[in-house]
């Protein structure tokens, strides 16, 4: 049996194949190009007359070998990793064979056609510059350019920082000439949001980049506004990126040189990539090969970044979104071709990870204040799962990004990044990527197969959603299979579901033991679908009555009169009560709710601050989160730290707080040792208001909180939320969004007893709905409901029901919120319609919401 290898050169050469599986177990595609490359290297040589690798035609001490040897000979060099040269090209080819390099050489311009610049610096592109503007001919620039940047080696060397700059020869565009930085442009000023070159030279050296900045700055603003150097700089990288890629991926260069990053740094700082020269061939290209770099690399080239000012930030990351989009519009996908399998979506992504960790590490960032994690009792036993093979699926503990990991950082570290997140989401992407496969890929084949929930900053909440669902809906089935198995083995009648049977005057109680029960003996449980019954009514949960049974027990949990919680009317905010009698169980109930509301898919009527969410996700309390916690504290606070008279004497603040409990009695706690005797002064101030954030966020709800957090992860610690979600978004999992359209309601809501779109009465309702303002709004999806916010993917995913409660009455419309349904009398006129709907939503407890 015969590999045909070398067809690309005229020649082909027959090598057993049974000797070569031991080494093309990889891509054959990718090691015949690479093996091609040997064996022009020993047959052709590199081009360069001073080459000194022994494994080159080019070198003086190289030994002529034959067609059959040389094939031999690549084999060999591809299985040890040999030296690779890097070859000068020859981009266009002559009528008569000669390249581009020497067909526009005549016997005047061969002494000054530069071919001793054998790499780049701001000086010598000056130099050449103005000599082609002297004869009026750019033919010698685009030679030196073509050559430099499509020998990996040679740009590699080229705008070292040690090297001179141009003075007398400077690059900055003439009076004129165009900028071509176009993000700067659409930004404003950017002098103001980047550094000076001195101080941003500085920086790079504390990441030990040795590439001069500015200087390829100010070339490429000269270079980019030449037509001809425009499209020399492209078929170089055309060239240069497909040799790049094999080496990072076979030979390990960047390991051996760590310089060979100035490839990609020097590459990047062309402002014309997003162009579309640059988006058919080499910009995918050379994503595929900036995606093949160590993790290593990519942490210096996130960090590098991050120095380097909103304007050029932002600019990459249009540039590997634009590239996305256009790959994405320009194809069709479906079930069988995958936007998974596409490598320039795919390795566009994987830079655009690169440039969103830029964007956190360039932001406000919090690294310190982490909630301690909770520890896991992991057993030695084999479970039921690893039995029958499925533990990829059931990992516990959130996955952690490499890049992640290399950087010190996660995405929940960010206060505020320098960019927002939303700019990260691609909408097409999200438009095209199939859920139910991108979930097998993540959970099963991550090590072969790419999933775009490995980079969730890309994806929306609404397609992150999804993939929660698929993940949720796998472990309820498994439950079930597992229950089988179980009552099969034991005798025992199986039970499928979560069987919650409870009363409606005692939902607590009953709710608070059935789930420590299940907890404390089977907390895998949890993990099954929610069935709920009330004791001595009939019907079949279908979705409503678990929906009804997590509205009865928030407004049980949440009524002042508990004191589990304190509510704050400024912000409509709750907030744990730090003096609370309940024991530690009802907190752990509530954290339970919480996520069983997000594994069934179920919108809540919950009202917390951010920073509890935050909290969820592992992150501490800090001043900032007051802000929305707690507004009158905060400001007082933030009032002492900028207080510029003296603090000591005008404030008369001690380390020794007070605060009211339960039953309105103060309470004294000093932040430190003694602290009723420590005075708050100027120097002191900032440990002070740290300290009181501290003691109010975290200390004096610590037991309240962690009972919470504990009930919380009861449900969601296998669960992926925790790597795919932010906390805002967790809290759009399970409060819903905001953002309210009426219309996309409009569109979805269904009809029944007899009205459709069409009669007058349902003409006249959306008329009046329309013509709400917006409190008016929340109460008339509060009324219909049971929240007054929209699911995940806005109103549109609500499935609302509007049936015919008789003909014209003075009786209310009423609502069965646990099927989102409204009853609707026909009444005779629109004007009666609205008083009598506004009347019901105004004062809907007790009104028949249901």
């Amino acid at each position: 049996m015969c590999l045909c290898l070398f067809s690309n050169y005229g020649r082909c050469e027959s090598i057993n194949l049974t000797s070569c599986l031991n080494v093309l177990h990889r891509n054959r595609a990718t090691a015949k190009h690479l093996i091609e490359r040997y064996f022009r290297q020993l047959t052709e040589g590199c081009g360069n007359g001073n080459c000194t690798n022994e494994f080159c035609a080019s070198c003086r001490d190289f030994q002529p070998l034959d067609s059959n040897s040389a094939a031999a000979k690549a084999l060999e060099l591809f299985k040890i990793n040999a030296k690779l040269c890097d070859y000068y090209p020859s981009f266009k080819s002559s009528a008569d064979g000669s390249s581009l390099l020497d067909s526009t050489m005549s016997d005047k311009d061969t002494k000054d056609d530069f071919s001793d610049v054998h790499y780049l610096t701001e000086n010598n592109i000056c130099m050449i510059l103005n000599f082609c503007e002297e004869e009026g001919d750019y033919s010698a620039l685009v030679r030196v350019i073509g050559r430099v940047f499509s020998n990996a080696e040679a740009l590699m060397k080229s705008f070292k920082k040690d090297e001179p700059n141009a003075t007398e020869n400077s690059c900055k565009p003439k009076d004129g000439e165009k900028q071509n930085d176009q993000t700067l442009e659409k930004t404003g000023a950017a002098s103001a949001a980047t550094l000076p070159d001195d101080a941003l030279n500085d920086a790079l050296s504390a990441c030990e980049v040795a590439v001069d900045i500015p200087a390829v700055r100010r070339v490429y603003d000269r270079l980019l506004s030449i037509d001809q150097v425009e499209a020399s700089l492209v078929n170089a990288l055309i060239y240069l990126t497909p040799n790049v890629e094999l080496d990072l991926e076979y030979l390990d260069v960047y390991e051996g040189n760590p310089d060979y990053l100035n490839i990609f740094i020097i590459v990047m700082e062309n402002s014309n990539l997003h162009s579309p020269e640059y988006l058919e061939v080499a910009l995918p290209q050379f994503c595929k090969a900036m995606s093949k770099l160590p993790v290593t690399a990519l942490a210096r080239l996130s960090k590098l970044w991050s120095m380097y000012g909103l304007p050029h930030i932002r600019r990459m990351m249009e540039t590997f979104q634009q590239l996305i989009t256009f790959t994405v519009v320009s194809n069709e996908y479906d079930a069988e071709n995958l936007v998974n399998d596409d490598e320039t979506v795919v390795a566009a992504t994987q830079c655009l990870k690169i440039i969103f960790y830029a964007s956190i590490l360039a932001g406000d960032v919090d690294v310190e204040h982490n909630e301690e994690d909770e520890e896991d009792s992991d057993s030695d036993e084999l479970t039921l799962h690893e039995l029958l093979g499925e533990e990829r699926l059931y990992k516990k503990g959130p996955r952690v990004d490499p890049l992640e990991k290399e950087l010190g950082i996660r995405t929940v570290d960010s206060i505020r990044p320098i960019i927002p997140f939303e700019d990260f989401v691609n909408e097409s992407l999200n438009d095209v990527v199939e859920m139910d496969k991108d979930f097998t890929f993540f959970k099963v084949n991550a090590e072969t197969k790419f999933s775009f929930q490995s980079c969730p900053f890309i994806l929306s909440v609404i397609t992150k959603n999804q993939g929660l669902y698929y993940d949720n809906r796998i472990r309820m089935y498994s439950e079930r299979r597992l229950t089988a198995l179980y009552s099969m083995v034991q005798g025992q009648q199986p039970n499928p579901y979560l069987k919650l049977k409870v009363r409606r005057d005692h939902i607590i109680d009953d709710a608070l033991v059935r789930l420590e029960m299940i907890s404390m003996e089977n907390p895998s449980d949890l993990k099954k679908q929610l069935f709920v019954e009330f004791e001595g009514e009939q019907g079949v949960d279908e979705g409503g009555v678990s929906k009804e049974f997590f509205q009865l027990v928030l407004e049980e949990i949440f009524n002042p009169d508990i004191g589990m919680f304190t509510y704050d009317d400024e912000t409509k905010l709750f907030w744990f009560n730090s003096s609370s009698l309940e024991n530690e169980a009802q907190y752990t109930l509530i954290g339970i709710v919480l996520g069983l509301a997000i594994y069934n898919n179920c919108i809540l009527d919950v009202h917390f601050p951010m920073v509890v969410y935050r909290k969820l996700m592992g992150k501490k309390g800090t001043y900032l989160d007051l802000s929305d916690s707690h507004p009158f504290l905060y400001q007082s606070l933030k009032g002492l730290l900028e207080y510029t008279g003296n603090v000591k004497e005008d404030m008369m603040l001690t380390f020794q707080i007070s605060h009211t409990d339960l039953f309105g009695n103060p309470v004294l706690y000093d932040l430190k040792d003694q602290g009723d005797q420590i005075p708050v002064t100027i120097e002191n101030r900032q440990e002070f208001v740290d300290l009181y954030v501290d003691y109010i966020l975290n200390t004096s709800v610590e037991r309240q909180f962690r009972a919470f957090k504990k009930g919380f992860l009861m449900v969601t610690n296998e669960s992926p939320l925790k790597y795919l979600f932010r906390p805002e978004e967790v809290e759009l999992l399970i409060c819903g969004s905001r953002k309210l359209d009426f219309e996309a309601l409009e569109k979805t809501t269904e009809y029944d007893g007899g009205y459709s779109k069409d009669s007058q009465i349902i003409k006249d309702f959306w008329e009046t709905i329309h013509s709400f303002g917006e409190e008016q709004k929340r109460f008339f999806l509060q009324f219909t409901t049971g929240t007054d916010r929209a699911p995940v993917g806005g109103l549109g995913k609500l499935k609302m029901i509007i049936a015919k409660n008789g003909s014209d009455t003075d009786r209310l419309p009423t609502s069965h919120t646990c099927f989102n349904a409204l009853l609707l009398p026909e009444y005779s006129t629109k004007e009666k319609l609205k008083e009598r709907l506004l009347k019901a939503i105004t004062y809907a407890k007790g009104f028949g919401m249901l």
